[in-house]
């Protein structure tokens, strides 16, 4: 007993030392209901959240990807990041700054970054990736330039208007991606619906 309260102890603290807690995202969305049950993925995902606003926020989940994705946006807009801002952007969730202010977001603190957050005008977008404007669609050549088999999904409030979602949707048709996930709350099939048969039909 002896040895396993020691084994015990030292799974506990391998994980308490080792675990990465997710960084709090800048806003909270309430997603909406559908009948939907394709699963996520679970790795390798380039999320982009729209708020009740129709601000833009644009987020990958792997560290490492993210310290690649920042030297190559770095280098096609000119941003003269420096290596420890580089290093902020690599630890933050997501980002909703436009690229005049994230250089100086980056270099800020954690508790004046917050504030930067909750007043941050989104990601600037347009439904042309060549319009001058749209820089998501910078983000977005950036990402799958650094990871091809990133996985886009778009999480937007339920109240967002739909032509900031459909901005969105435009430029991933830009540069020619048509394969991404919506996501949404899962909620029961209603029954006497065409799906409420199918979905009887594969259980029996």
């Amino acid at each position: 007993m002896t040895a396993m309260c020691d084994v015990a102890f030292l799974l506990l603290t391998f994980f308490m030392l080792a675990t990465k807690f997710k960084p709090e995202e800048p806003v909270v969305v309430k997603t909406p209901s559908s009948i939907s049950e394709i699963p996520l993925p679970d790795k390798d995902i380039m999320l982009l959240t729209v708020d009740t606003k129709g601000r833009i926020f644009f987020a990958i989940d792997n560290g490492k990807m993210r310290a690649s994705l920042i030297d190559d946006v770095n280098s096609e807009k000119s941003l003269n990041l420096t290596p420890e801002e580089k290093k902020a952007f690599s630890l933050d969730a997501s980002i909703g700054i436009p690229f005049n202010q994230l250089k100086s977001y980056l270099a800020s603190t954690p508790d004046q970054k917050k504030v930067m957050e909750t007043n941050a005008p989104g990601i600037p977008v347009d439904t042309s990736v060549l319009s001058p404007n749209n820089e998501l669609a910078t983000w977005i050549k950036s990402a799958r330039n650094t990871n091809p088999q990133l996985r886009i999904c778009i999480k937007a409030d339920g109240d967002a208007s739909y032509p900031n979602v459909q901005k969105i949707i435009k430029t991933l048709e830009g540069w020619h991606l048509f394969k991404f996930n919506l996501i949404t709350n899962l909620k029961a099939v209603p029954p006497g619906t065409a799906a409420f048969a199918a979905k009887n039909e594969k259980k029996g």
